[in-house]
C-alpha cells in the first residue's frame, strides 16, 4: 500500500510553497538574519511547527528560498529582455538598458534598495554555504545570458569571456555605491559602464553591413 506523506499532498505542497515564499520575502527585506522559524511561520500564516515539519532545518528552508528568488528573478529578466526592441544603441543608451535589466533601486530606505543589498549578501553567503553555490552559479549564468541578449538587441557584440567582465564592472560599482552615500548604485554603475561599454561590447559592424 502506497503511503503518501503530508508534505506531498496538495495541502502540504501549498503550505510548503507558502513557507518558501515567506522566507524569500524576509530574506529580500532583511537578509539572512531575518529568516527565522517564527518569523517565517508568522509571515506565511501557519503554525510555528510547520517550518520544522516541512523542512529538515533552517538552512534547508533558506536554500529553498534562495532558489525561489533565483527562479523569480530569472523570469523577470527573461520578460524584460524579450520586451527589449532591437535597435542600434549608443554607449549611454546601452548602459541604461543593461542597468534597467539588472538594478532595481529607488534610493535608500526603499524596498528595492533593501532587495539589492540582499542580492549581494547572497553572493557573499555562497562562499560560506556550499549548498547555495550551485544555485548562485545558475543565477549568475542567467544574468550573463540576459546581458548577452540585451547587447545583441542593441546592435553590439560581446565575447563570451567579456560578458563576465561587464557584470564585474556593474557589480563592483554597485557594491562600492552601497557603502558610499555620495552616489546611488545605478548612477555609479552607469558611470563605470559607459567608460567600458564600447571596448567590451562594440558595435557589430558585420551585421550592420549585412
Amino acid at each position: 500500500m502506497l503511503t503518501v506523506t503530508a508534505a506531498v499532498t496538495p495541502k502540504g505542497e501549498r503550505r510548503r510553497c507558502a513557507l518558501v515564499s515567506a522566507a524569500a520575502e524576509l530574506l529580500c527585506e532583511g537578509g539572512f538574519e531575518a529568516v527565522r522559524h517564527r518569523a517565517v511561520a508568522r509571515r506565511a500564516g501557519l503554525p510555528l511547527a510547520s517550518t520544522t515539519y516541512y523542512f529538515s532545518s533552517l538552512d534547508d528552508l533558506i536554500v529553498a528560498a534562495v532558489e525561489y528568488i533565483g527562479m523569480r528573478e530569472a523570469a523577470v529578466l527573461r520578460s524584460r529582455v524579450k520586451a527589449l526592441p532591437r535597435r542600434r544603441r549608443g554607449s549611454e543608451s546601452t548602459a541604461d538598458v543593461l542597468l534597467e535589466l539588472l538594478i532595481d533601486d529607488d534610493g535608500p530606505n526603499t524596498r528595492a534598495h533593501e532587495q539589492l543589498i540582499s542580492r549581494y549578501e547572497r553572493y557573499i553567503a555562497c562562499a560560506r554555504q556550499p549548498a547555495l553555490r550551485d544555485i548562485q552559479r545558475r543565477m549568475m549564468q542567467q544574468r550573463a545570458e540576459a546581458i548577452a541578449e540585451a547587447v545583441d538587441r542593441s546592435g553590439r557584440s560581446v565575447g563570451t569571456g567579456l560578458i563576465s567582465t561587464l557584470l564585474f564592472a556593474i557589480d563592483g560599482a554597485v557594491v562600492s555605491a552601497l557603502v558610499d552615500p555620495s552616489g546611488t548604485p545605478r548612477a555609479t554603475a552607469r558611470t563605470s559602464l559607459i567608460d567600458v561599454i564600447d571596448a567590451l561590447a562594440p558595435y557589430d559592424h558585420q551585421r550592420a553591413a549585412g
